[in-house]
């Protein structure tokens, strides 16, 4: 049953777009945008990449809350999500026509960004819509799987990456790849973390997400390996001269992860491990921005 509409507080909007999650669709677009300093950068290009990014991320959040309440996974005791269906009493359709909306704004985006780059674009920010809608959507969608965590890490980290950097250079290469692997772990990393936080509540709706599976304590272990490899992957990139040695500065978010693992560990509810799973996303927050001040400071100051 749909709860009855109350008062509209002043944040209702912004909760019901989950800003928490953000990080995840802006740093990338940071990212790539950071290693084409070199071609030289289109400031419009950038803001229209950022925007269309952002706008694909808060649908996905809202495309979530719907089906979830559809599904009956949400109720008004339920951590994480922005609440505005089950507390707020929005809707549930406007919350999904909402989500169209922005989804429209952002193909409006892409196409402005197509015309001016290349129209090879529009296929990979096609597929990444269609994935960001499937994730909750249809009849088994991708958060009710174990693929979660490699669908939200591929897409919006090294897409994502790799379509900033494409529509400033016009082309590819390896490095801006390998690069793009590094954020793809940690953006993973927030996924794997919300499905931990989540793990009991899944179970219990049938959902085979990697904690399922896995248990509590390897998807700990696991996200600390992502963490790990996230860093070391830019460490040997740096060593072996592929980019420039400024971007070893995310070591210096070694411990944000570290306090973001042990936030899990002894934990068994989902308020406890709130702590831990917002310490991941600032983990992807303080790792990107750090990663573009590198390739910023060693595109003006060359080791």
């Amino acid at each position: 049953m749909q709860p009855a509409l109350q008062t509209a507080e002043p944040n209702m909007w912004w909760r019901m777009i989950r800003p928490h999650t953000l990080t995840a669709s802006f740093i990338p677009v940071f990212a790539g945008t950071a290693m084409a300093l070199s071609a030289g950068v289109r400031a419009d290009l950038f803001f229209a990449m950022l925007l269309a990014s952002l706008l694909i991320q808060a649908a996905t959040n809202m495309v979530n809350e719907y089906f979830d309440y559809v599904r009956g996974l949400d109720n008004e005791q339920s951590v994480g999500i922005g609440g505005t269906i089950v507390r707020d009493g929005v809707p549930a359709k406007t919350v999904r026509n909402l989500a169209f909306a922005f989804y429209g704004l952002a193909v409006v985006l892409g196409i402005y960004i197509c015309a001016e780059s290349s129209w090879w674009v529009a296929l990979a920010g096609t597929v990444s819509i269609l994935v960001s809608y499937l994730y909750s959507a249809g009849p088994l969608p991708i958060s009710s799987t174990p693929f979660g965590e490699l669908f939200s890490g591929l897409f919006m980290g090294p897409v994502i990456i790799l379509i900033a950097y494409f529509i400033q250079t016009g082309s590819l290469d390896a490095t801006a790849i390998c690069v793009s692997v590094s954020l793809g772990l940690t953006i993973g990393a927030i996924n794997l973390s919300n499905n931990i936080r989540d793990r009991d509540g899944d179970a219990s709706h049938g959902r085979r997400t990697l904690p399922v599976l896995l248990g509590r304590p390897k998807s700990i272990g696991l996200l600390a390996a992502m963490f790990a490899a996230a860093f070391a992957w830019i460490g040997l990139l740096a060593i072996a001269g592929f980019i420039t040695p400024w971007t070893l500065l995310v070591l210096l978010a070694v411990p944000k992860a570290v306090r973001a693992v042990r936030g899990f560990i002894g934990k068994e509810t989902a308020v406890d491990m709130m702590p831990a799973m917002k310490s991941t996303a600032q983990l992807n927050t303080l790792f990107g921005l750090l990663l573009c001040a590198g390739f910023v400071i060693g595109f003006f100051f060359p080791a």
